[in-house]
């Protein structure tokens, strides 16, 4: 993706003035998340990384995009390396989703969609008649037709299993239904999706017939980036939990933020290593609320719970 520019003191001191005028102040809802385990560091090796980019989780494993690897990394719930698989089909994995017992793996480099069972074995890969331009993020429905991410196609499409479009939602801009480097999108379990709008700086929603509902971060969502509570500095992941509530990797202000499924906010955490700028970049969440985060400048995964009150 593009590279994004460092939250300067002006744009600080603008966006505060448009929050307070906003009225979008928000305090936490909820207790943060607490860091229980992490584990990894930079390299090639079983349990290293180079530059992890999505995450996925099933009741008994953790999933890994090791982006610059070409690999996909399993690890059990106690961070033990069990296999890893892909080195002869992935160039550049992005985010993971796993549904219908397939997990769903978009090329950022290859412009397709790799599917693989869960045990690693090689199924196939989905194309668009209208070509992906780097894939970042995809979802699959129940019938495995998906959602896809099409970050430089700047548009979310849905194909079937053999590639026909059903459904487009493209433009590049700031208003409704438009994106900005779109990286990746989750289908909720009652119905319609969200859109991580990468460098809008915002998520999107959109109900069960396809149609816009809203959208937020920042005010009115309009591509205004800062540090508050709500906001984002590009949003480069989005997961559904199991009570429909939506947490969305915010990647430049180095945290995770969770929000109610019709966007209030309620609480955020992340970056424990304290390196600004560039950490947590992936989400997933567990059956039990457990939440699994791909950290990209320490090469590492986490694990967050919430703190006990």
């Amino acid at each position: 993706m593009p590279m994004r520019k460092t939250i300067t003191v002006a744009t600080v001191a603008i966006s505060a003035l448009l929050l307070q005028s906003c009225g979008a102040f928000n305090w936490n809802q909820e207790a943060p998340y607490t860091q229980v385990m992490a584990w990894g560091e930079k390299g090639d090796q079983p349990g290293q990384f180079n530059d992890p980019t999505g995450i996925a989780v099933t009741a008994t494993e953790v999933f890994v995009a090791d982006a610059r690897n070409s690999r996909i990394q399993v690890f059990d719930k106690n961070g033990n390396f069990r296999r890893s698989f892909g080195q002869d089909q992935l160039e550049r994995p992005m985010n993971l989703s796993i549904a219908n017992e397939r997990l769903y793996v978009p090329d950022y480099f290859k412009d397709v969609v790799h599917v693989f069972s869960i045990d690693g074995r090689y199924l196939t890969a989905i194309e668009s008649e209208d070509p992906f331009n780097s894939p970042a993020g995809a979802s699959a429905f129940a019938d495995g037709s998906l959602l896809v991410a099409d970050t430089y196609g700047q548009r979310v499409v849905h194909v079937s299993t053999e590639g026909e479009i059903r459904n487009i939602w493209s433009g590049k801009g700031i208003w409704s239904g438009e994106f900005n480097y779109p990286t990746d999108v989750a289908i909720s379990p009652k119905g319609g999706f969200y859109v991580a709008d990468g460098y809008n700086d915002r998520v999107q929603q959109f109900n069960a017939n396809g149609e816009y509902v809203r959208k937020w971060g920042g005010p009115f969502g309009l591509n205004i980036y800062g540090p508050f509570k709500g906001w984002f500095a590009t949003v480069t992941s989005i997961t559904v939990g199991p009570e429909g509530n939506v947490f969305v990797a915010d990647f430049y202000n180095d945290r995770i933020q969770k929000f109610t499924s019709d966007g209030i906010y309620l609480t955020s955490f992340g970056n424990s290593s304290g390196k600004p700028g560039q950490t947590e970049i992936a989400v997933a969440v567990d059956g039990d609320g457990t939440v699994w985060t791909a950290n990209f400048a320490d090469n590492h995964i986490e694990k967050w719970r919430p703190k006990k009150k």
